[in-house]
């Protein structure tokens, strides 16, 4: 049984490595815990982006940038702010290098008055230009999101997943008041939800994170966890009410329509590179990459086969004519992105690189398809282990008239086949904490359990703290409360407390 792979996800970490790897994503970069996002892997990034960047703009949002440096003081500003992040800031403490006894070394008397921030997140510079741009209840409510970097220093990195530095949108928003800011909020909520379903044709379960999950300085975080196919929870996607907490540290007010000046209240949200380990680990196999055409950088590949022949040429103009055609073509709202591979390797290679890099179609095209106006192709949805049996043979015609539909058809093919998995790995029949610990069990690296929705009290404080410290032992946490939940029943597993919702608890990266 052929492979496009070496390992297969009965060994998910290698798994996934290999796939990143083999699909041509990314790689590991010389300075550690970064990443290089190769061609194929940016190029979704930028159809990520693409679409992400429509759906903000339609909101009501503006783009702009903000620089990649921060003043500590700015940061120093809002005290819980700063303990969440203080562990992973990078910090730039001289501007000048110098020759010193031969070697090039950092010029003690270039040392800033003021060390500076790489930027982890964006809430206190933006506060700042805030607090300069609004002044009047008619400058509200402020809609603005950036496209940048941001550098964490994690300690243990995943390409994707957690690399210290990522690529990112960070939109924040100021309102006049609550109830405008929280609308903001939840709004943003739904664009990430929709967003992932549709465009990355993966399921989310969309809700509000516990007070020991919040985004540093936050009053409410709330989050959209999608399911790996080893049951890992990976968030998604986060939107922040931050109150007036940043709006007073940053002096961000304005003067309402009766005079009195207010403070501001604000929101910040965002989404990652992360979503490209999402897509692979949701819809990955044994073979590589599976992804969904809306986000393909190639949709459908035509591979030649040539064999050093006259009729070369026949098959060479028919591949360039049915490329011509299918780039003609709409599928899911834009033009087809159709490419045909002419790189000097042999044709059995390019269709297993185009099967690890996920193609959706693949269509290999030799001396009997240009004479007999057919083509053979395989739809990524279908492959099973190298299964060549999966190809299919289509007049040309027929081809092109349904590529529009085939692709439309692998998205939803894609996302049905997650929902259920997800659907599947949600156990709601734990009633106690004993329970909940022998269903997950201590060996993080057991078959897959996937998450448990159970009852919830919303205990805080001390109690919460120690809900937390239990789950670590065995390497649990608290995902989200699902929005749009109906009345609970039943008593919190952790507390024995009368529950008022759920809580989803889950391994997760």
């Amino acid at each position: 049984m052929q492979r496009a792979l070496s390992v297969t996800r009965a060994d998910f970490p290698e798994w996934y490595q290999a796939v990143v790897r083999e699909a041509d994503m990314a790689e590991n970069s010389p300075v550690r815990g970064a990443m290089i996002i190769k061609p194929w892997g940016y190029g979704v990034w930028e159809l990520i982006q693409k679409d992400l960047d429509r759906r903000i703009k339609e909101t009501g949002h503006d783009n702009c940038y903000f620089p990649l440096f921060i003043p500590m003081s700015f940061i120093a500003k809002e005290a819980g702010h700063v303990e969440g992040f203080a562990k992973e800031m990078a910090v730039v403490t001289h501007h000048r290098l110098k020759m010193i006894d031969g070697k090039l070394a950092v010029d003690p008397d270039a040392k800033l008055e003021e060390p500076l921030i790489i930027r982890p997140t964006s809430e206190t510079i933006i506060g700042d230009a805030f607090s300069r741009w609004i002044k009047s209840h008619r400058d509200l409510p402020m809609l603005i999101n950036q496209w940048a970097n941001v550098v964490r220093w994690e300690m243990r990195t995943r390409l994707f997943l957690r690399t210290s530095e990522f690529l990112w949108q960070e939109g924040h928003t100021a309102h006049a008041d609550e109830a405008d800011a929280r609308a903001e909020t939840l709004k943003m909520l739904e664009v990430y939800r929709d967003f992932a379903e549709t465009t990355l044709a993966m399921p989310v379960v969309a809700g509000e994170k516990p007070e020991n999950e919040r985004f540093p300085g936050a009053v409410n975080t709330y989050s959209i966890e999608a399911m790996m196919q080893d049951g890992k929870a990976l968030q998604a996607g986060t939107s922040h009410y931050l109150g007036q907490n940043f709006a007073h540290a940053q002096e961000i007010k304005f003067q309402n329509d009766a005079g009195q000046v207010e403070y501001c209240h604000t929101t910040s949200w965002g989404v990652s590179t992360r979503l490209i380990g999402g897509v692979i680990m949701t819809h990955g196999d044994d073979d590589g990459l599976r992804l969904p055409p809306a986000i393909a950088p190639r949709q459908i590949v035509v591979v030649p086969m040539l064999r050093d022949k006259p009729e070369d040429a026949d098959v060479l103009a028919y591949g360039e004519a049915l490329v011509k055609r299918l780039n003609a073509q709409t599928a899911l709202g834009e033009r087809i992105r159709a490419l045909m591979d002419l790189k000097s390797i042999r044709s059995g290679e390019k269709r297993w690189n185009w099967v690890r890099r996920g193609c959706p179609i693949i269509v290999e095209i030799g001396p009997r398809d240009a004479a007999g106006g057919q083509v053979t192709f395989l739809r990524r949805d279908d492959l099973r282990d190298g299964d060549k049996t999966k190809n299919q043979m289509m007049a040309l015609d027929e081809f092109v008239a349904k590529a529009p539909a085939m692709l439309a058809e692998i998205q939803a093919n894609l996302y049905a086949e997650a929902k259920t998995r997800q659907d599947a790995n949600i156990e709601d029949g734990i009633k106690d904490f004993g329970a909940l610990s022998e269903f997950f069990g201590a060996d993080e690296s057991a078959a897959m359990k996937g998450w448990a929705r159970v009852g919830w009290s919303r205990p805080s404080g001390k109690a919460l703290d120690e809900i937390d410290e239990r789950l670590k032992t065995m390497k649990l946490t608290l995902r989200n409360t699902p929005m749009g939940q109906g009345p609970a029943s039943g008593k919190c597993v952790f507390t024995g407390a009368d529950a008022v919702e759920t809580v989803l608890v889950g391994r997760a990266y």
